[in-house]
């Protein structure tokens, strides 16, 4: 079955499940929830995501892009939960999805604020965070081990940084998501090419164990699905749809600005006054670099968070706190902010676990909670079994992702390395396309694309979730007005004309 995802599909599927019922029902399509769409359909199950909004709409869009080996879990004391994230981020670098992950190199500065005691606690931790990657057979080629550097080392990796009292630097590895949003798409696609029917723009109006009510906002229709058990993925949102869900949600903002001066190398500033808690500086594929990230405590739960000038403020600080120019709101072009979906429990939002649960509700609905992006295949494993509908084993660890094919494939492929790295394979099949430039990251056969294949339904899909234009307000209106004279009056968009 084809793995393209688009307005006709979307109308096939609605018709299609408003008759038939299906073995497992997914609500929500962020990570969490394409995640299990893919693990029920790769088990023989028969599937239906609904997702209110879009692929990605939520948190999983807003996160800080790093697919990483757990290292603050690791220094909270919880080695299962770090082990189980660097298990889970060489899968996804090696088997899953090498085309949507790279290496990145991650510096702490040493300035004469860090203390030597700081640096040698701090040192011994990513060497045993090293560890866990050899236990989770990482190849080393790909997240070498981290070393100690030298001052002039340190400048040449990040020339930005103050000079003054750098006396070298901390260099470890981790790994990166070129895009988080497609990520997801990657995940739904996937699932959609096993039979799973993946349906935006879908809202759940009501849950029950083995049925939901579903509005169709596009047409305004109501209809009902049938299936034999019901999964609330909807993360911070799992509470509008489950009252017996109590979430502690906590807010991660970042902050966009220019690369210019930025190398290829990340920065981890430690906050001052604590001992595990750090802002990185995290430089993109695209040239922008983002600076994250906050963890504060919220009570309302909009649609699209956004990021206080506070949270602003903060990161701008901490980050500014090593380096030789100081960055100001001046060089901010775009703020974002993600809701973690963090389990109820006593203390500081920065010190709740990061561990997920699934639960059952006392109307039978089951909801899975918790957890970080890294560990959404864990996450979607445990709540496809505990539908009780397969006795199978998860095998999502050795299916790729569309686009997926090892490294070496894929630079072998005959199609620009900016494509390569958001769409893999499939980059050669988009390079063939209409070459019109709309913007540096973003070409008119990138628009087909999304909207003939990635289920993109109108402008905001393709700026937000298919690209990340969308981070900088000034382009994505740019961009929005000339895309949306392809479709003028039209809910839905087509293929370009």
């Amino acid at each position: 079955m084809t793995t393209s995802l688009n307005a006709e599909r979307r109308a096939r599927d609605i018709a299609a499940i408003a008759e038939t019922p299906v073995d497992v029902l997914v609500v929500g399509g962020g990570v969490t929830g394409a995640g299990v769409a893919l693990d029920a359909a790769s088990r023989g199950l028969s599937v239906a995501l609904i997702e209110a909004h879009d692929l990605a709409f939520g948190t999983s869009r807003w996160s800080s892009k790093l697919i990483h080996g757990g290292l603050r879990y690791l220094a909270h004391g919880d080695v299962a939960l770090a082990y189980e994230s660097a298990v889970e981020r060489g899968i996804a670098m090696t088997r899953t999805a090498p085309h949507l992950t790279r290496t990145l190199p991650q510096l702490i500065p040493l300035h004469d604020t860090v203390s030597r005691g700081h640096e040698l606690f701090t040192h011994t931790g990513l060497h045993a965070g090293d560890l866990l990657r050899r236990f989770a057979r990482t190849p080393g080629a790909l997240l070498p081990r981290p070393r100690r550097v030298p001052a002039a080392e340190a400048l040449a990796l990040a020339p930005m940084l103050k000079r003054d009292g750098l006396r070298g630097g901390l260099l470890s590895y981790d790994g990166q998501l070129i895009d988080d949003a497609r990520f997801v798409v990657a995940l739904a696609r996937t699932a959609a090419g096993m039979g799973a029917r993946i349906i935006t723009r879908a809202k759940a109006l009501g849950l029950e164990r083995n049925s939901a009510q579903v509005l169709d906002t596009i047409t305004g229709e109501q209809f009902e699905i049938q299936a034999r058990r019901v999964v609330n993925a909807t993360g911070v949102w799992a509470g509008s749809l489950v009252p017996s869900v109590k979430l502690r949600p906590s807010r991660g903002s970042h902050v966009v600005i220019a690369g210019d001066g930025f190398t290829g190398t990340s920065l981890t500033v430690p906050i001052p006054g604590t001992s595990n808690r750090f802002v990185i500086v995290l430089p993109q594929v695209d040239g922008r670099v983002y600076v994250g990230l906050t963890d504060e405590p919220v009570d309302e739960i909009p649609d699209v968070p956004t990021a206080p000038q506070s949270d602003v403020d903060f990161l701008l600080d901490v980050a500014s706190s090593v380096l030789e120019r100081r960055l100001t709101n001046d060089d901010v072009i775009g703020t974002y902010a993600g809701l973690r979906p963090l389990l109820e429990a006593d203390g500081a939002s920065a010190d709740l676990s990061r561990k997920h649960a699934v639960l059952t509700a006392p109307n039978g609905v089951l909801t899975i909670v918790g957890g970080k992006l890294t560990t959404y295949r864990r996450m979607a494993a445990d709540a496809v079994d505990a539908t009780g509908l397969v006795t199978s084993p998860s095998r999502t660890d050795k299916i790729p992702l569309v686009g997926a094919a090892s490294r070496a494939e894929l630079a072998r492929l005959d199609a620009p390395a900016r494509l390569v790295a958001k769409y893999g394979t499939e980059a050669v099949a988009v390079a063939q396309g209409d070459p019109e430039q709309l913007h540096p990251q973003l070409t008119m056969a990138e628009v087909a694309w999304a909207v003939e294949h990635e289920g993109a339904l109108d402008v905001d899909d393709v700026l937000h979730r298919r690209t990340r234009i969308g981070l900088v307000d000034a382009e994505a209106v740019r961009l929005s007005r000339e895309l949306g004279r392809l479709w003028p009056g039209s809910p839905t968009v087509r293929s370009p004309p």
